[in-house]
């Protein structure tokens, strides 16, 4: 896969409509989280100092082609300013005739923020009339909004097949990272799948038994994968109507010759709080009245020991109930071996999804991981194997 950067671009006194995605927790009119907004400088400020203009397309919220005064891009403007360094100018409309004029008023060394692109009906229908008017206030397209690429929106993917279209240095970073990690990546290659249900994953885990090398499967689903075996998993969240079809991604990880990783001793406790009662057994001995909130002991080391020896790593969701102590103890503790592994230059190691990122967090190691991704939806989709349209737009 190839496509166009920063720097293929000739940018010097041009336009440049960047999508970004800058969709941030607000409470009370206040920014409380500006990540997002940190993430997308790099891209605004190389275009600032190659001489272009930026002018921000963004989404905030769903409100669903009306237009909502609290979900306003006009709220963003005083944090846009703080982390960008610039001055930031904010126009009520993101097409026609008021952004025209604003454009046109656009000082050198300024950004343009153009009102949420969801207050037009026609922006999530990706509406080609509406793609028309947004390259019209744009020279260049610039696609930094990785988070959004899943979805074939007016501003994501209609436009960018109408003007010179590149990615931004966020999106650049995305798709290099998930390119090492699922489209040629360096071998053995590992896969940590966690969370709650196997039904919300099935794509997932149906593409990785036939791109990764070895499977480590966590979390509630791992209950289901061990319930799919015939063993007892007690009171453990487990979709039991789900075990025919663990039992097929079992098959056919074994035609494709992944080696799948399932809990082999387990944390079991009577009560879900931090801090509850608990006893570490034998995968195949939860009690009856007992749940499976972590893995033990033994399967960390069997999880290290595979880390020891990969040399591609794709992390996607907890290995237990890692909210809680002390049932984040075998998510911890692999995720500090695979940033240890990534330290030493033996492990490149990408993540994402948003219970990952708070888990990685919580363990401390979110830095040294390679590259961590905060996509969502998007990275999931890769992950699956699907064509993000927002991506396959900028394919040159």
């Amino acid at each position: 896969m190839s496509w166009n950067t920063l720097d293929d671009m000739d940018i010097a006194g041009k336009r440049v409509l960047v999508r970004v995605d800058i969709n941030v927790p607000v409470d009370d009119g206040a920014v409380t989280d500006d990540t997002r907004i940190r993430r997308v400088k790099p891209t605004i400020a190389d275009i600032l100092a190659k001489g272009g203009k930026p002018i921000l397309l963004a989404h905030f919220g769903r409100p669903k082609g009306k237009h909502v005064p609290d979900m306003s891009l006009r709220l963003l403007v005083p944090a846009l300013e703080a982390r960008l360094g610039a001055p930031v100018a904010f126009c009520a409309d993101c097409r026609g005739d008021a952004a025209q004029a604003a454009i046109g008023a656009l000082a050198d060394g300024s950004v343009l923020l153009l009102e949420n692109t969801r207050f037009q009906t026609g922006e999530e229908k990706n509406d080609p009339a509406l793609a028309t008017e947004f390259a019209e206030l744009g020279d260049i397209y610039c696609n930094d909004a990785f988070s959004a690429a899943h979805r074939a929106h007016a501003s994501t993917e209609g436009v960018a097949r109408l003007l010179p279209a590149c990615a931004g240095r966020l999106m650049e970073a995305e798709l290099t990272a998930l390119e090492a990690a699922l489209g040629t990546p360096e071998r053995p290659v590992a896969a940590v799948v966690g969370g709650a249900k196997v039904s919300t994953k099935l794509d997932l885990l149906g593409n990785l038994v036939e791109k990764v090398d070895h499977l480590i499967i966590g979390g509630g689903m791992a209950n289901t994968f061990l319930a799919a075996q015939g063993v007892n998993v007690g009171k453990s969240l487990c979709e039991h109507d789900m075990t025919d079809t663990a039992n097929a991604i079992l098959g056919k990880a074994e035609r494709t010759g992944c080696t799948i990783l399932l809990p082999v001793d387990v944390v079991v406790a009577r009560e879900f709080k931090a801090g509850a009662a608990n006893q570490t057994v034998p995968a195949d001995q939860c009690p009856d009245d007992s749940m499976i909130l972590d893995a033990g002991p033994e399967t960390v080391r069997q999880i290290a020991a595979v880390l020891d020896t990969t040399k591609t790593l794709i992390w996607n969701g907890p290995m237990g109930a890692f909210e809680i102590e002390p049932f984040d103890a075998a998510t911890n503790a692999a995720a500090r071996q695979a940033a240890a592994q990534t330290r030493a230059g033996r492990l490149t190691s990408v993540a994402g999804g948003g219970d990952t990122v708070a888990a990685l967090n919580q363990a401390g190691v979110a830095g040294d991981f390679t590259y961590i991704s905060t996509a969502g939806g998007a990275f999931l989709e890769w992950m699956e194997g699907k064509t993000l349209p927002g991506v396959a737009a900028l394919q040159t």
